[in-house]
Parts: structure tokens; sequence; C-alpha cells
């Protein structure tokens, strides 16, 4: 058992000492501190003032001046306001605190200020009733969107406001805008010709758009959730993000500890130290070292990704979306899936001479491990669906997905968590028994690289 810890404390302090782990752990937590410092220069980098011209050809004649009214700057500056309003409304009190750290000031107040400055001046050009349609898309190729050139054309159906007869559809428009246009503009190009058509038909069928709005308009509240610690505010992107959160990070650890047990023997195999490590210990005691090893940097990626989103939601003041419990399980799910996988990185690192032969033994079990990933949503949207109840029981996916199921709004029941936990333990135990079989065998083979019959005639035989 000694040379089992001894082996397994060579393999955590010669991963975790080496300089590419240690900037590959770092990478994420300085690239975010790179984006707080670099997003408030960002957002002072605003860009010019688009200004020009819609040439409208208004077929019922009473839409056109709504148009003008709806893009005039000054409306436009309105409209932004009301969004950034809102925007700021639905903010956690924690971030709006932060954002105004970094950026030395109210965060709302300067991104507002950005939105104005891009706020367009575009001039409305009603064109005659008889105008050449074809001559004036040839002018949207003339002039530059930036100093006051053509942006678009707007063509007015003659029915778009007033039915040509009864029972029939409204009309509506047609739009041709010069090459390149911004998407923004266009977008903002066709909220006006909405609006002005919908106030035209209002106003044709002697309504009062306003008393219609303010009949339809329900403003939207935000839900409180009600738990056994009390009432707190729904925060659906938490909801939507947790967990993904816990599967990545579950996802994160596995792989890490997984990929370094192959890269180690790969390479122990191939400069012969492997030859030299037998003479002291057996086969299984090389294998129970390295799998205990990376298991303890698989534990060392867990405590310090899951303490930054610790400490992110301590600091957003959303700790009360996380149940300790989960936490818990997390463990539980990390040592199922890390010694399911483990062993199978072993046993494709035992078989091969080369981490380029590794690859095709690889694919199947890196493409099963990424099935909770591409079905991330649809699990956590129906987490006690069919599918999600079925894959809770099927290893090795089952602690991904289970880890989604038990984070998401709609937790599985207790008995399926254990009867996962008893499925995946013996998943687990039958992952490292073929292991060992073909690891005792293919460890000092070399040659060819095995297939999948021949590593399953090895689990047959040894």
């Amino acid at each position: 058992m000694s040379r089992v810890v001894w082996i397994a404390w060579r393999e955590f302090v010669a991963t975790v000492t080496t300089k590419g782990f240690i900037l590959g752990i770092l990478f994420t937590p300085i690239l975010i501190g790179v984006m707080i410092v670099v997003m408030p220069i960002l957002l002072d980098d605003t860009p010019p003032r688009v200004e020009g011209e819609l040439l409208v050809l208004d077929s019922t004649g009473v839409v056109v001046d709504d148009i003008a009214a709806w893009l005039a700057p000054e409306e436009v500056a309105r409209r932004a306001g009301e969004l950034a309003d809102a925007i700021d409304e639905v903010l956690p009190d924690a971030i709006r605190e932060i954002g105004d750290r970094a950026t030395g000031g109210d965060m709302g107040e300067q991104a507002l200020a950005a939105i104005l400055a891009e706020v367009p001046d575009i001039q409305v050009v009603p064109l005659p009733l008889d105008a050449d349609i074809e001559a004036e898309k040839e002018r949207l190729l003339v002039g530059s969107s930036a100093d006051g050139g053509r942006l678009a054309m707007a063509v007015i159906h003659s029915d778009a406001v007033a039915r040509d007869s009864a029972g029939a559809e409204f009309g509506d428009y047609d739009l041709f805008v010069r090459e390149k246009l911004d998407d923004r503009i266009e977008d903002e190009l066709r909220g006006a010709l909405r609006d002005a058509i919908i106030t035209g038909r209002v106003r044709s069928s002697g309504l009062d758009r306003a008393e219609i709005e303010a009949l339809t308009n329900v403003r939207r509240v935000r839900s409180t959730t009600v738990t056994q610690g009390g009432e707190q505010e729904t925060n659906e992107v938490i909801n939507m993000l947790l967990p993904g959160a816990f599967m990545i990070l579950l996802l994160m650890a596995v792989m890490t500890g997984g990929q370094h047990i192959l890269l180690t023997t790969v390479e122990e195999k191939r400069s012969r130290v492997v030859e030299v490590l037998l003479s002291a210990v057996s086969p299984m005691q090389l294998m129970a070292g390295k799998i205990l090893g990376q298991l303890c940097v698989g534990f060392v990626m867990l405590g310090v990704y899951g303490g930054m989103g610790f400490v992110a939601l301590l600091s957003f003041a959303l700790l009360g979306y996380v149940e300790v419990s989960l936490i818990f399980y997390l463990v539980i799910f990390y040592l199922i899936a890390y010694f399911t996988l483990g062993s199978a990185m072993a046993a494709i690192g035992s078989a091969v001479n080369e981490i380029t032969e590794a690859q095709s033994l690889m694919m199947p079990v890196m493409m099963t491990m990424m099935i909770p990933w591409l079905l991330w949503l649809p699990i956590t949207r129906d987490p006690n669906g069919i599918f999600s109840v079925v894959a809770s029981f099927v290893p090795p996916i089952n602690t991904f997905v289970m880890m989604l199921r038990m984070s998401s709004v709609t937790p599985p029941p207790f008995w399926q968590v254990w009867l996962s936990i008893a499925v995946g333990i013996a998943g687990s135990y039958a992952a490292l028994w073929a292991a060992a079989k073909v690891f005792r065998v293919g460890l000092l083979m070399y040659g060819k690289p095995p297939n999948v019959p021949t590593l399953w005639r090895w689990i047959r035989q040894a």
C-alpha cells in the first residue's frame, strides 16, 4: 500500500508543479481580470455617429410624417434611454457596484452616454408617387452612410393602412438598403415603418392608439421564489446557467485528471521508464497509484474553480440559489466519473506507444463524455422527462446528467439520485476491472497499436 501512495504522490507532484498546469489553471481568472480592465476602455470607444437619408415612396399618403417622427434623433435617444433604464432596473446591485468601481463612475450613465453617442441622424426624404423606383434604387449606390448618403428606400403599399376590400389582408412595404448597412440601422428603419403603419391603421379606424396601448400593456413583474429558507427574487439567468456551471466544473476536473493519466502512461512507456518502475512495483500498484495521484489533481481543479464560483456568487449576493448538498453530491459524482474515465485513459495509455496512436481509441470515450454537454439545455428544461430519467442510469454519462438534474429548478426524487450513484459505482468498478486487465497486458507490449477487438480479447484472456 505504501508503494501505491508513493506513486500517487509522485504523479500528483509531477503534474501540479509543471508550468503548463499552473498557467492553465490560472488562465481563466487572468482572462476574467483582463476583461474587467478592458471592458471600460471598450465602453469609452464609441463609434462615429451615422448620418444618411431614407427615401420613402408613400402610396398611402399618411405614414411618411410618422416615419420621420419615429426617426427623429431626440425620439431615438428617448427610446435608448428607456432601454437603459429598464436594464438598470433589473441589474443586481452587486453587479452594478462592481461596474461602477471598474468604470470609475456611474456605469449606467456611462453606458447611456455611449448609446446616445450612437444615435443616428436619418433624414426622411419623401418621393413623388410617380417616381421611377428602379432609378431611385440606383441612388443607393452613391454616397456613404457616414457622410449623408442614401441609406435605404421604402415603398409603402397602397393597402398598407386601409384594406382594398372588406375581408382582405392589409398590405405592407418593400425595403431596399444600401450594401453593408449596419444591422442596428436597418432594425431602426423597420421599427419606424412598422410603427408608422400601425399608427395609420389605428387612426383610419377612428381609434386612440394611446388608449389601446394602455389597455394592452402589462408591466413585466419579476417573480418571487418561495423556498424553505424564505422568499427570494427569482433569477432566470442563474436558474439557466447554474446546472451548466456544475456540469462544466465536473467535466473539467474529470478530463484534466484523465488526460494526465493517458499522457504520463504513454510517455513512460515510450521512454521505457515503465520497465524500471515495474521492477519495483506490480502493474496493479502502478495503475492504482496513477489513478489516485491524478484524482488529487482533479480535486485541485475542483477546489480552485469551485472556490472562484463560490466567491463570485457571494459577491453578487446569489449564494442563496445554491444548495449546500450540491457540493456533497458534486464530490461523489466526481469520484464516480473520474474512476470511470481514468480507468479508460489508463487502459488506452498502456495499449499504445505514441500519443497519436491513442486518438482513435480515445474518440469513442470523448464523444460519450460530450453527450451531456450537447444536451445540457434539453435536460435542464425538462429534468424529469423520459430521456433525462433514462440517461441518469446509463453509465458513464449518468453522473453528469444527474448533476444537471439536481442543480435544475426541478430536482429529481431522492431515490433516483442514490440509484444513479449505485449504478455509477457499479459502472466505475467494471471500468476499473477491465482497465486492470488491459493495463497488465499492454504495458510491456510494443509495436502496432491494438484496435477495439484486440482490447476486448485482452480483457477476456487476462
